[in-house]
């Protein structure tokens, strides 16, 4: 008997404007069933999956990178690097931030949320939420966010507007 070399075959997953490559890469990992590892693993990337889902990029996504990882998701790897902090602007890895205005037009993380500089989102002149403002509770990786909503209380992310103050 001889054997088949078959090959997966993968869900697509479009990419949403403004979204973060954590939040993205959750996205594409449970329509298709996979883990980080899993899908560092059909990448060629080892753990990086992982670490980028935490915004650990240190060292840098490269793009040898980014196209290996094109290649299993199907999205130009332009438009991937496109989800990471742009060169040499300062990133927070914590807290994890959130826009709920935003949220609520657009269900995504922004990677724009976690730069240094931004201390609220100029589109709604709203300041960015960084725990639940109805129970404390810090947000998890982007990459972790299935139904949108806060983990411990499930107050929904796009009701949590009515909490942000005004810059």
């Amino acid at each position: 008997m001889e054997a088949i070399d078959i090959q997966p075959w993968l869900f697509r997953v479009e990419p949403l404007e403004g979204e973060s490559l954590s939040h993205f890469l959750g996205r594409f990992r449970r329509a298709n069933k996979l883990t980080p590892n899993g899908l560092g693993k059909m990448a060629g990337l080892g753990g990086a999956i992982a670490r980028w889902e935490k915004f650990r990029f240190n060292p840098p996504a490269s793009g040898q990178q980014l196209e290996a990882l094109a290649v299993v998701v199907a999205v130009a790897g332009d438009r991937l690097q496109g989800m990471l902090p742009p060169p040499g602007v300062g990133m927070k890895l914590e807290p994890i931030r959130l826009g709920g205005a935003c949220y609520a037009q657009s269900p995504c993380h922004r990677i724009e949320w976690q730069l240094k500089r931004m201390q609220g989102w100029d589109r709604h002149q709203l300041r960015l939420l960084s725990e639940c403002p109805n129970c404390g509770a810090r947000f998890k990786v982007p990459a972790l966010w299935v139904d949108g909503w806060c983990q411990r209380c499930f107050l929904g992310f796009g009701e949590m507007v009515k909490y942000q103050k005004y810059l």
